[in-house]
């Protein structure tokens, strides 16, 4: 995000960036109102919950505008949504978890929270895929991991331990990390078909030594640039009621091709 503030050319200014302690909207609404007495303009990774909408409202009545970044919240009030197309994302994985699957059986997917509009669509389009051309496979109920290696370490190990039947599953937020450990500790030998998302140390690794067998990655570098220059838009003319979505083509990423 520095890199592209600073090679924008359509304006000229500095970038404000903060890590809330969470994702609860006790941590995120104090952001976003500090944020307002300090910014033009606002990007931010948010659930969607009816408080985060109201502060977005509120910034939106001084002429602030509000980015949801990756996954979508507070539609019909933020400025506009800059991501992949999350839905099509879920049937993407969908398609490859079902074509390398050695045998139909069940299948699992890792949510972060049920609260994170990116990851509740990336299951619809998963379940969707499933139960329109892969119909003999059994989808489980979302695991909810809160993005969180640890909390993703065990529950892949207890899942791998509880469903014998398992042929792959799917983390759709973070905690990847988790994920690979259990797979490198107690799933080598089961062959199972595990996706992940982005491309990190740790994703890379796992597609070199045939961990998993697929990450879909967000076009980091293009997101900041398309970002900046909506930013610089929503500054120059002002919060707009024509709200839009800027989907970006995602990456994947395969053992052959790292």
């Amino acid at each position: 995000v520095e890199a592209a503030v600073n090679a924008a050319k359509c304006f000229h200014g500095t970038s404000l960036i903060e890590f809330a302690p969470s994702h609860m909207p006790c941590d995120l609404v104090p952001l976003l109102k500090e944020f307002g007495a300090r910014c033009h303009a606002i990007a931010m990774v948010a659930p969607d919950h009816p408080a985060i909408t109201a502060a977005v409202q509120e910034l939106k009545a001084k002429g602030i505008p509000v980015f949801s970044l990756l996954s979508d919240f507070a539609e019909g009030v933020r400025e506009g949504y800059i991501g992949l197309d999350n839905r099509k994302v879920g049937r993407t994985t969908a398609w490859m978890l079902s074509k390398v699957a050695r045998r139909p059986g069940k299948v699992a997917i890792f949510v972060g929270s049920h609260r994170f509009q990116g990851q509740e669509l990336r299951e619809v389009g998963f379940r969707s895929y499933f139960r329109e051309n892969a119909p003999t496979f059994e989808l489980l109920d979302p695991l909810v991991n809160l993005e969180a290696r640890q909390i993703t370490y065990e529950a892949t190990l207890d899942l791998m331990q509880r469903e014998p039947e398992l042929t792959g599953f799917y983390v759709a937020g973070g905690g990847m990390e988790g994920a690979i450990s259990a797979l490198r500790d107690e799933g080598e030998s089961r062959g199972l078909v595990a996706i992940v998302n982005e491309i990190t140390p740790e994703s890379r690794a796992a597609l070199a030594d045939g961990i998993i067998t697929m990450s879909v990655a967000t076009p980091q570098r293009l997101l900041c640039q398309e970002l900046m220059t909506l930013m610089a838009q929503g500054i120059k003319v002002g919060t707009s009621e024509t709200l839009g979505q800027t989907f970006l083509p995602f990456e994947i990423y395969l053992p052959e091709n790292i």
